[in-house]
């Protein structure tokens, strides 16, 4: 019997692979990468022999939990009990260990690492995700739907441009992302307020400066140092990370919202794909929900919600640094991280799978199409001549007791009453009316924009040699 706790994040939400970018052991092998870096510095400065830099190097990979977890019960300070496991295992080198360092030069350039690792999954994901739209935008970039605002029926657009607009946002998104990350930066080596003293009083007799040391540190973890820095790296950057994400959750929960409202009876378009032995209520046998949609919708309210956490971070972190931020870090991050990833993958499953009704899409066409085309007539008694104002308010008499006789369950009369209508056949004829009235190819340039749109992604998306591997 497990009595424990455990985050719906440990096995339900998130695949392994983001799992393992933010495990313990993913953590504490980054703060030994940090420390081993800083030792490297430390030996080309004359600070730390070859021997005990080679012995640094032997065991930086041998990560024991147990014993960690052993110490951290005594001395409250997961670091230091990490530190202290390493050197431990490091009889000869483990004295030099975190010499000159404070807890911040090593979880703040570590913390980047993983945060730039899990950026470059989430761009994996999205780039699978745009090659999946651009299938769908073609398979659908000439079928005709009644397009919606306001939630009320309005002139018709076709699926695939409706897609491709999601696509457009997303791409938009991944250009975020992909510029984010490679502007991360590190706190650097600067010690414990960012002043480098400490640094500055161990290099004072040898060539090397603390500038210098830092350089050659960050140059091996291959991550750039903000110039300046307190004890921490700016909370500024954190908020700028939680903000790109909340962005693409955004465009996550738009497309997942709209998939909700077309799959619903009352349009009942567009459906999430289904197992043949899913259930979709433990009540009603019936019920064929949109779980994919649902969740993605409810993972993206979390990690919006984090942005006004990780704003009192940064605008809270007061003078040289406090630590209420700390706590909150450990599950904002990785959280956030963990939710888009079964968002992105989720809406990959609902893109391969989309199902998609072309009975409910000519029925709904059928029924509301008619007042859409109303403007198609109006432009074309203009043009023959009618007064605009006048034959507005004619279309508007005829639409309203339409859209009575359509509330009551009725066909939608309108192409009757406007094609016998005097008014409008002193300038049309009554098939021409009718014919104004077919509103199926009433869609602009909205296929030629939907394939435009799938081709661009292809272009883009289908060489992955400019993707960065998840492991740097």
């Amino acid at each position: 019997m497990n009595q424990q706790y455990r985050s719906p994040f440990s096995q339900r939400y998130g695949s392994p692979e983001m799992r393992r970018l933010w495990s313990e052991e993913a953590q504490r092998v980054a703060w030994r990468r940090v420390w081993l870096a800083v030792a490297e510095a430390q030996h080309a400065a004359g600070l730390v022999s070859a021997e005990e830099l080679a012995d640094l190097r032997q065991h930086a990979r041998q990560i024991d939990l147990a014993r960690a977890r052993q110490i951290e019960a005594r001395v409250h300070h997961d670091l230091m009990a990490e530190l202290r496991t390493f050197a431990e295992q490091c009889s000869v080198g483990g004295r030099v260990l975190h010499w000159g360092l404070t807890s911040a030069d090593v979880k703040d350039n570590a913390d980047v690492l993983q945060q730039r690792a899990a950026l470059a999954l989430l761009l994996r994901r999205l780039r699978e995700l745009l090659l999946a739209f651009a299938q769908a935008i073609e398979e659908t970039a000439d079928l005709t739907v009644l397009g919606y605002t306001h939630l009320q029926p309005a002139e018709p657009i076709t699926l695939g441009y409706r897609l491709a607009l999601t696509a457009m946002d997303l791409q938009e998104s991944f250009r975020s992302l992909a510029a984010l990350r490679r502007g991360l930066k590190g706190k650097g080596i600067k010690g414990a307020v960012g002043s480098y003293a400490p640094f500055v009083e161990m290099l004072r007799d040898h060539e090397m400066e603390a500038e210098a040391l830092e350089a050659r540190a960050m140059q091996a973890l291959d991550l750039e140092s903000y110039p300046l820095a307190s004890q921490i790296y700016p909370r500024t950057q954190d908020l700028r990370l939680i903000s790109s994400l909340a962005l693409l959750a955004s465009v996550l929960h738009k497309f997942a919202f709209d998939l909700r409202l077309m799959q619903s009876p009352a349009l009942g378009e567009v459906a999430e794909p289904f197992a043949s032995a899913q259930v979709g209520s433990s009540a009603m046998p019936f019920k064929r929900n949109p779980v994919r949609a649902e969740k993605i919708c409810s993972l993206a309210r979390s990690v919006a919600a984090g942005m006004q956490v990780a704003w009192a971070n940064a605008a809270n972190s007061l003078l040289e640094r406090t630590l209420d931020d700390s706590a909150n870090r450990r599950s904002l991050i990785p959280e956030a991280f963990l939710a888009l990833d079964e968002m992105l993958l989720s809406a990959r499953e609902i893109v391969e799978g989309l199902e998609i009704d072309r009975q409910a899409i000519a029925r709904n066409l059928a029924r509301y199409g008619p007042f859409a085309a109303t403007e198609r007539v109006l432009n074309a008694l203009v043009a023959a001549g009618a007064d605009r104002q006048a034959m507005h308010e004619v279309l508007r008499h005829h639409s309203l007791q339409a859209l009575q006789a359509v509330q009551e369950g009725k066909a939608n009369p309108l192409p009757d009453l406007l094609a016998s209508d005097p008014s409008l056949l002193q300038y049309l004829q009554p098939a021409r009316v009718r014919a104004l009235m077919d509103i199926g190819q009433y869609v602009g340039l909205a296929p030629q924009k939907a394939r435009h749109m799938a081709q661009s992604l292809r272009a883009a998306f289908a060489q992955d040699d400019h993707e960065p591997h998840a492991t740097s």
